[in-house]
Formats: structure tokens, sequence, C-alpha cells
């Protein structure tokens, strides 16, 4: 079936758009669509690809479900649109990157910059109702994500995983740490935060990898 996404993947992930499971994924969210408010906004359900084709990608740092309140999701996981308070979990990622590195924390929390360089900001669930934290999971968007990370770490060398929380280190137990590098941690909810994803130093550490084989860092 034909599916608007980013040429590179467009070209890789094709055969899954043949399978039965993601039609009907397909049909249940173009419905949803029609009568509910959804998040993010329709031409940015697969914003994240469009920022970061295939082939530019270096680093993957993997969430859960878009946030669900008004004007926050713009496609790109933990990332906001500019003029929106930073929820709190990106308020840590900030804090922890400046601890880290040193760079402060910025004017806003649209990570598209980040996208740009190389990192795929990949949610499990790609879409959510209004106000509903988890409304769209189970629904297929998961097998989905689950093959773009397969995809990544069968296709490509090198990638850095940043996985954040239990959900997300479950979801990355496919990745062959011999070929990449997996760093994994608390979830930066305040929840959380405190039991070991601040003071990570996740930021530093993937900069050092993509250095060493020879990848511009990240300019976080």
């Amino acid at each position: 079936m034909e599916v608007r996404i980013e040429e590179s993947w467009k070209k890789i992930l094709q055969p899954e758009f043949e399978k039965d499971y993601f039609k009907n994924l397909v049909n249940f969210i173009h419905s949803e669509y029609r009568t509910t408010t959804i998040f993010p906004p329709g031409g940015k359900i697969f914003e994240a690809f469009k920022a970061t084709p295939f082939d530019q990608v270096k680093v993957v740092i993997l969430g859960q479900d878009p946030y669900h309140d008004v004007n926050q999701a713009n496609g790109l996981c933990f990332s906001v649109n500019k003029g929106v308070k930073f929820p709190p979990s990106l308020l840590n990622i900030f804090k922890e990157i400046k601890d880290d590195i040193g760079t402060e924390i910025p004017q806003d929390g649209d990570l598209s910059r980040w996208a740009k360089q190389g990192v795929l900001l990949l949610n499990s669930t790609l879409t959510v109702r209004a106000h509903f934290a988890g409304s769209h999971q189970g629904h297929g968007w998961e097998q989905f994500t689950d093959k773009v990370i397969e995809l990544l770490a069968e296709k490509r060398e090198n990638v850095v995983f940043l996985l954040w929380g239990s959900y997300a280190i479950k979801k990355g137990a496919v990745i062959d740490k011999h070929k990449h590098l997996v760093l994994t941690s608390p979830h930066p909810s305040p929840l959380s935060a405190h039991r070991g994803f601040l003071g990570n130093h996740h930021f530093s550490l993937a900069n050092s990898y993509l250095v060493s084989h020879g990848k511009q860092p990240i300019v976080w």
C-alpha cells in the first residue's frame, strides 16, 4: 500500500506496509483522525523519518507515546513545539546535558535540531488521542517500530541507541551490542530520573563513540 514517508525509509519498510497488521493499523488511524482529536497532526506522524533518513541515522532515542496535550506533539519523541513549556522529562534531559557536557538549557524544546544531525527521535507508538495517554497502544504501531529498530540494527553499523526506562530497554533487546553502542538507564521522568538517568553521561558517551568511529559528534 502507498504510505507517505521519507523515500529511504519507504524503500526499506515497503514489505511492512503490505502486511495485514499495518493495513488494519492504517484503517484504525484514519478512523481516529476523522472522529476525534489525535496528536500529532496527521502530517507529522512520520516526522521522525522525514527529519532523519535511514542512511543518516547516527543515534536513536526511543520514546513511548507522543505527548497528548494541545500543541505539544510534533512527531519527534520528547520534543515539543517552540513556545511550549518543557514537559518534566524533557527538562531533565536538558539538565543532564548541561551537567554532562556543559551545554546550557535551550530556549525551546524543539529537538528537530538534533534530528537534522542524525538523531532518530522515535516513539514506539506514533499517535495518541488527545488527553488519553497510551490510547493508541496495541493497534500495530509497536510491531512497526520494532521492525524499524530491527532494520537499523541489522543493516547499519556503529549506531548509538539511547534506551531510557524498562519499556525502551526491552524494545531494544534485538540490538547486537557488538555492532552498536547500547546505553541504558532509568527514564528521565521525575518519577525515576533520580534513580540513574541524571548522571548517566549518555550524551558525552554517545559523542565519544561517534568520534571513535569517524563520525561527527552531535551538538546537543
